[in-house]
């Protein structure tokens, strides 16, 4: 299972193997729907937040005395029923949305989704990616060279959501240059997820056998020793 590699002028600069654990695995919807919403789930905030009538300044003093005023009995300013109380069964930031994820089922959504991008020719492989300085002007450059891959025409022109750039490992100064881009994203290999994956169009995978190996690393689980 091979794929082109181009140079970061859009020019193919020859082949790499791909593994099929990782960009030749069968689509799975379900599988891919469960990690997802389990994934924005666990990174749910609880920013609804109410007080209780213990949470409340107040209410120390019996409002008026119980008998003989001809009002009704009430033991504090707290009570929920009063302007400024408590707030029964309101929402608190205690609660707690995430749900677990297994780490063999993460795994296979990342090879789900690596595999559907592939198949849709989504996904572009770079030999490397290279800067003297961060210069957002360069960048530019880049994006429009590889625009002109078959395929990966609206890497260009798409105003959201364009591409993720995954590295194989962290460069500040490509950082820096795509960082001026509000539709590019870019992020290394060890921290790719199928969320990221799936809000971008394309997957251009730069330094290629590097980032690759690190992919396959994640995906498929390594043999344990004999002893």
């Amino acid at each position: 299972m091979d794929a082109k590699v181009f140079s970061q002028e859009g020019k193919e600069t020859g082949k790499v193997t791909l593994p099929e654990a990782v960009f030749g695995v069968a689509w799975n919807p379900d599988l891919v729907h469960e990690v997802v919403i389990g994934m924005q789930a666990n990174a749910r905030s609880s920013s609804a937040h109410t007080k209780g009538r213990g949470d409340v300044r107040g209410g120390g003093k019996k409002p008026w005395k119980q008998k003989g005023t001809g009002r009704a009995r009430h033991g504090s300013r707290r009570s929920p029923i009063w302007v400024g109380g408590g707030v029964s069964h309101g929402p608190t930031s205690e609660k707690d949305y995430s749900v677990k994820i297994n780490k063999k089922v993460r795994a296979k959504a990342l090879a789900l989704v690596l595999s559907k991008k592939f198949a849709d020719q989504e996904v572009l492989f770079v030999d490397s990616v290279k800067f003297t300085e961060p210069k957002t002007k360069d960048a530019k450059f880049i994006v429009s060279a590889l625009a002109k891959v078959t395929g990966l025409e609206m890497l260009a022109t798409k105003r959201k959501n364009a591409a993720v750039v995954v590295l194989a490992g962290r460069d500040l100064l490509i950082e820096k240059s795509f960082r001026n881009f509000g539709n590019i994203e870019v992020m290394q290999a060890k921290d790719v997820n199928p969320v990221d994956l799936l809000t971008y169009k394309y997957v251009v995978v730069a330094d290629a056998p590097s980032s690759i190996e690190i992919l396959e690393k994640r995906i498929v689980p390594a043999a344990p020793k004999s002893n």
